[in-house]
């Protein structure tokens, strides 16, 4: 814990927040899309969800195919994940059941955003729902999660709340600013899942049988830490950022020179456009469904084995939302692709340095993200503002390839919205 984040608190009449307060979230959002930098970002986010048909993330703009088997015993807790979800449903009435509830090829799958602008207003929003609703749906999270997953969603519901007061800004950020929604139904043996999305924070997954597939996700913070009230001493990614840094001191310098790409996060080398006011300098955010993300840095093909035990650690720390079956399952289709997986890095290595990296291979993509700030007024990335992501490229996000194995549609996630 170390308060940081306090050097940068605009005062409360500064012109970023002034008269915020007074909207609702509706009107907020409204506002933010006549501004000179948000609203062409938000337009173009707009656009790709409405206009685009999903095909996957990929590295060259082809489909890796038969990555992915149907029918493996993973373990997956579909049979909690489903009683959790049908005492929800229950729960509701019947017009809160035709809101939270959509067909499994569903576009709104993917209308999942990590900003606070409430522009994607499907399903049910946690904020308007009873303390008992709220509760069934933090059920449903629970079983669908490890402890340690469901721990950092709650963990991240609060750091949002406390952030909102922070700023002043408490119906725009709360523990509450977000949207749950169901797929298909739910059944031992057919395709279902559901999604959870807000500020900084999205789930998304998929349930067959005893398989389970869990991206794309988001966990972010803005702060890292909170420093007082009930909550004080919360933190979500030190640990993170601790195997992180060693990972790449364990590499030669050798390696370490093909794997850094930047030595500063505003190197004024990196290619105009590359920084995102949004997503800083991640490329698999929010409506990126279908990326073409080239590899780049150094093959960990060659890593010798305790490197590469070091990277598999730290893929695993970005799994650890995941039940442990899936989760074991998951690392052992990384494994078996090792060779074909790339590590970049961008920034420094030392201990108070802010960085970025992606890890990436057909199976995986990880991304870790030191932030500027957004209700911060750090105008450089720092390190009390983390934004992480999990893909699965090569169509397998929302578990698509599965359920088209299942189903036997070419299910294009462009259903119903």
């Amino acid at each position: 814990m170390t308060g940081e984040f306090r050097k940068f608190l605009y005062p409360l009449d500064h012109p970023r927040l002034a008269g915020l307060d007074q909207l609702d979230l509706v009107e907020y959002a409204d506002a933010h899309r006549n501004m000179p930098v948000i609203g062409p970002m938000i337009d173009e986010w707009l656009d790709l969800f409405e206009q685009t048909r999903f095909t996957g993330i990929t590295d060259d703009g082809t489909l890796v195919t038969d990555l992915f088997r149907l029918g493996t015993n993973e373990s997956a807790p579909n049979d909690a994940a489903r009683r959790a979800v049908t005492e929800l449903l229950e729960h509701l009435d019947e017009p809160q059941r035709l809101a939270v509830s959509h067909p499994l090829d569903s576009r709104v799958w993917r209308a999942w955003m990590n900003p606070e602008f409430y522009l994607q207003r499907y399903g049910l929003r946690l904020e308007d729902l009873d303390g008992a609703t709220n509760e069934l749906v933090l059920n449903l999270i629970r079983a669908s999660t490890s402890p340690r997953g469901y721990a950092k969603t709650v963990d991240l519901m609060r750091i949002n709340k406390f952030l909102g007061d922070l700023v002043g800004l408490p119906k725009i950020l709360c523990e509450g600013s977000y949207n749950i929604n169901i797929f298909g139904t739910p059944a031992p043996d057919q395709p279902w899942g559901w999604n959870l999305y807000g500020h900084h924070l999205t789930l998304n997954t998929l349930f067959i049988g005893d398989q389970q597939v869990f991206t794309p996700v988001f966990f972010g913070a803005e702060p890292n830490e909170i420093d007082e009230g009930p909550y004080a001493g919360t933190t979500v990614f030190t640990g993170l950022e601790a195997d992180s840094l060693a990972m790449i001191r364990a590499l030669s310098p050798e390696l370490a020179e093909k794997a850094i790409l930047y030595h500063d996060k505003r190197d004024s080398a990196i290619p105009a456009g590359r920084i995102h006011y949004g997503d800083e300098l991640h490329l698999g955010g929010a409506f990126r469904d279908n990326r073409v993300i080239p590899h780049e840095g150094v093959s960990v093909a060659e890593f010798d084995g305790p490197q590469r035990d070091l990277l598999l650690r730290l893929v695993e720390q970005h799994l650890d939302y995941q039940p442990d079956g899936p989760r074991a399952a998951r690392m052992a289709e990384i494994r078996q692709h090792l060779d074909d997986t790339w590590l970049c890095w961008i920034g420094g290595t030392g201990d108070e340095d802010t960085f970025y990296y992606r890890i990436q291979s057909p199976v995986i993509m990880v991304e870790f993200d030191h932030h500027a700030g957004i209700f911060l007024a750090n105008e450089k990335p720092e390190r009390f503002h983390i934004h992480t992501l999990v893909r699965t490229p090569n169509g397998n996000d929302y578990g698509h390839a599965l359920a088209c194995l299942c189903t036997g549609r070419n299910d294009e996630l462009d259903g119903p919205a």
